[in-house]
Parts: C-alpha cells; sequence; structure tokens
C-alpha cells in the first residue's frame, strides 16, 4: 500500500506494483490523496484512478486498489463509470476502498468543497449506495436514485465492471455509522493503522453490525493497514526508518517494524485478533529491496 501523495511519479509506482507483481505479493493498493501530508510533496501527487489505469494494462496478475478513495472527490456516477472501466481495463482486478473523505487541507488546497462531516457521511452512504446500484442493474434496466444529495434518473448503469462484483472496502474507526455501513455494503472491513487491540474492538464492531442487519459476519473479510520498517539487522531497520522520518521505537510499536522474525511475530498477534489480510504501508518508493525482503523472508512464514 502506498502514499504517492508524499511525492511520486507514475513510473514510481509501476517500478513497485512491478517489483509487488514478480515477488508474489497479491496486490498493489494506493491512497487517494492531492496534497501531502509533510515535506516539499515534489515532484507532486498522482491522480489513484488514473494510476490504476495504467497499471492495469501493464500488470497482470495483482489486484489493484484504494486505500481509501475519497467520496468527497467525485461524484458518484462518473466514479461508478472510472472504477469499472479500470476493471475492464485489468481484466476483473479492481478492489475498490471507499471513505468519507477527511483531510480538509487538500480540499482547500485544490477547490474541492469540504461540508462538515455529518454531510460528508450522509454523502458517503448515498454514495455507496449509487454505486453499488449502477453496479448490480440488470443490462438493459435502468437505475434510479432519490437522495438528499444525489438524484439519478434512468440511468442506462453502464459500463459494468468485469467482475459479478468489485469487492467494496469500508474503513475506519468509527463507532456506529462505519459498522453499519459495512455491515450494508461492504466486502471488506478495514482497520487502519491501529493497535492489536484496537483491531480485535473495530472488527467486534462489525461483527456486531452484521449480526444486526440480519448478515453472516463471516461473510466480511477483515483486514488491517499498517506502516512497514523491516530490515535483515539493526542497521538497515534504522537506515529504512530514518528515510521515511520515523523513530524504529515508534514502528515497532505501531506498525511492522524489526527483523523479519519480529514482523511475523507482530502480524501474527494481529492475525489472532482477527486480520485476515494486511495492506502493509510502503513509504520509501525507491526502495524495492524492501519488498524483496518481506517476500522473501517474511510472507512465507504466515501460512
Amino acid at each position: 500500500m502506498t502514499e504517492p501523495q508524499m511525492g511520486a511519479t507514475y513510473d514510481d509506482l509501476l517500478a513497485v506494483a512491478r517489483r509487488t507483481e514478480e515477488t508474489g505479493f497479491d496486490a498493489f493498493f494506493r491512497s487517494d490523496h492531492y496534497l501531502t501530508m509533510g515535506g516539499d510533496g515534489l515532484p507532486g501527487p498522482t491522480d489513484a484512478w488514473i494510476t490504476l489505469a495504467g497499471l492495469a494494462r501493464e500488470t497482470s496478475r495483482i489486484r489493484l486498489g484504494t486505500l481509501m478513495t475519497a467520496a468527497t472527490f467525485r461524484l458518484p456516477g462518473p466514479l461508478a463509470i472510472s472504477v469499472a472501466q479500470v476493471d475492464q481495463m485489468s481484466g476483473g482486478r479492481v478492489e475498490f476502498g471507499i471513505g468519507a473523505g477527511w483531510f480538509e487541507a487538500e480540499h482547500t488546497a485544490y477547490g474541492i468543497p469540504f461540508p462538515p462531516v455529518g454531510e460528508r457521511f450522509d454523502r458517503y452512504e448515498e454514495q455507496l449506495a449509487v454505486i453499488t446500484g449502477l453496479w448490480s442493474t440488470p443490462p438493459g434496466r435502468t437505475f434510479d436514485f432519490a437522495g438528499e444529495h444525489y438524484q439519478l434518473s434512468d440511468s442506462p448503469a453502464l459500463p459494468k465492471p468485469a467482475q459479478d462484483s468489485i469487492p467494496i472496502l469500508v474503513g475506519g474507526a468509527g463507532k456506529k455509522r462505519t459498522p453499519r455501513l459495512a455491515a450494508r455494503y461492504a466486502n471488506e472491513f478495514n482497520a487502519p493503522f491501529s493497535s492489536v487491540e484496537d483491531n480485535a474492538r473495530l472488527f467486534a464492531g462489525v461483527r456486531e453490525a452484521c449480526e444486526e442487519a440480519g448478515r453472516d459476519p463471516s461473510s466480511l473479510v477483515y483486514s488491517s493497514a499498517l506502516v512497514l520498517c523491516v530490515g535483515k539487522d539493526e542497521a538497515e531497520i534504522a537506515r529504512r526508518a530514518a528515510a521515511i522520518g520515523r523513530e524504529v521505537d515508534d514502528l515497532r510499536e505501531h506498525g511492522v517494524a524489526g527483523t523479519p522474525a519480529e514482523a511475523v511475530d507482530i502480524l501474527g498477534r494481529y492475525m489472532e485478533a482477527g486480520a485476515e489480510r494486511f495492506y502493509l504501508q510502503i513509504l520509501d518508493l525507491s526502495d524495492l529491496d524492501h519488498l524483496d525482503l518481506v517476500a522473501a523472508e517474511v510472507a512465507p512464514q504466515l501460512g
């Protein structure tokens, strides 16, 4: 999982995606942001779905997706078209993470409206309803939607994705609306950058919401996103931490950091808390050897 808003070109991302595929990882995911969260951000951000469209044609196996597309950035109808098209371009390898949007500064920087949090969640919920409705409308039928923020009339609901159903990811630490939306719309719930204990609590909340909605909680995938900083020895760990401006002790406490053996132990604790899938946040996109090490010495031990 990458954070290109910190400064990356498409070619940088292509190199990471290709190494991801070559070394046996399952997927390449990226954030959907337009403004750096530290440093100068040079050479600037890349658009999430334009990036994934390019990668769809330059990879062949790995899944491609977002953690998370911001519902504030795009109207739901055009977004459904874009994601469906990328799914077609990839041969059915897209996974669609979407959230309410949270980073006010990037909205201000690029002229994107940023309503209060309650309205953002209202719009987010309507976007989930519209996008899933468009994709699931049978060919030859039309789709209508009458929401507070979005209205669609006689939409042909085209194009269709290559997959019968694009997996939808909902995530976050919300205690009420987020679990309810995950139970209603998601194929996967993601706990972002949180402790083992918080993962267990968040997963339990989603399972409870599923039960209240009459859905089998085991029908969702439960996943964790965690920053990655693994090295074969202390010197390499320290070098990789310094390259991303982080302290080793902090990374060991809040991420997947240390030697390969330590990483396996950390991931094992998250698995015990219920995590079935991991998104490993790579912040230094030039360090492809990092991917090689994890692929060779961590992944094979996870079973």
